[in-house]
């Protein structure tokens, strides 16, 4: 590989469907060295009492089975960066605490010097950021945390699951199937409570201000009940215009008064 633009020859490598045997030749061959030094140096030593995974593997595995969309791929390959620098024997076992945090910072700093465009570092950064967060998931999540969760991946929310799902390597299927089965769970809960948050936030095309001044009446339990049936006319029919969902309004009314 030449060396005339190091981004361009690693997203050669992340577009192909199995990228695992370039990932390797970008390691082996010195390139990575070079480039991109975050992805050898993944290669932690193994001792014989603080077992681990051999993270670089772990990350080209992650990397190949992830989408084939460069931003999903790159996310994968930087997921993993902050792990030697977080490496710690202190608590009965190897940990790697806050590693997302420092690989997102690895990350912003890395991209832009092999070639990358703001946009896409920030987004890839973020990416890492996040790739650990889903892992509290199935200690019990309240309502307001799958919000923050979805909240926090905003728009890349959908390459954040992608990312998670990816981010499993185990050969024992059960525990493959728990983690798929648990992130349908969280994506189903998300869903729902974006359907309700939708329906909370619904409002009438006429507020409550203009009933009382239409219909003349004073505030009360018939504003609500006014409001209600503007609400549910609104789902039924959609927008209607003001002059239409007055006449609707004046026709309720005098069904109410009877």
């Amino acid at each position: 590989m030449t060396d005339t633009n190091p981004a361009e020859q690693l997203n050669a490598v992340l577009v192909e469907e199995d990228p695992s045997e370039g990932l390797w030749h970008l390691v082996d061959s010195g390139w990575a060295e070079k480039h991109l030094p975050e992805l050898p140096a993944l290669r932690l030593e193994q001792d014989p009492i603080h077992r681990h995974k051999d993270v670089l593997t772990h990350t080209i595995a992650v990397t190949s089975q992830s989408p084939s969309r460069l931003r999903v791929r790159l996310a994968a390959l930087f997921h993993d960066v902050g792990k030697p620098r977080t490496r710690s024997y202190e608590h009965g076992g190897v940990t790697f605490r806050h590693h997302e945090a420092v690989g997102a910072r690895i990350t912003r700093k890395r991209m832009p010097k092999l070639g990358y465009q703001e946009e896409l570092t920030s987004e890839v950064a973020q990416l890492v950021f996040l790739s650990g967060r889903f892992k509290g998931y199935t200690d019990g999540w309240s309502d307001s945390a799958v919000r923050r969760y979805a909240r926090d991946g905003g728009a890349l929310l959908g390459d954040l699951n992608d990312l998670v799902r990816s981010d499993c390597t185990s050969r024992n299927p059960r525990r493959v199937a728990a983690l798929h089965e648990a992130l349908d769970e969280l994506e189903k809960r998300i869903g729902e409570l974006a359907r309700e948050d939708a329906r909370k936030a619904e409002r009438p095309e006429l507020d409550g201000d203009r009933v009382i001044a239409h219909l003349g009446i004073e505030p009360g339990p018939h504003v609500g009940r006014a409001l209600k049936f503007l609400l549910e006319l609104k789902r039924s029919e959609g927008f209607l215009g003001e002059s239409a969902v007055l006449e609707r309004l004046d026709a309720w009314w005098a069904n109410e008064r009877k």
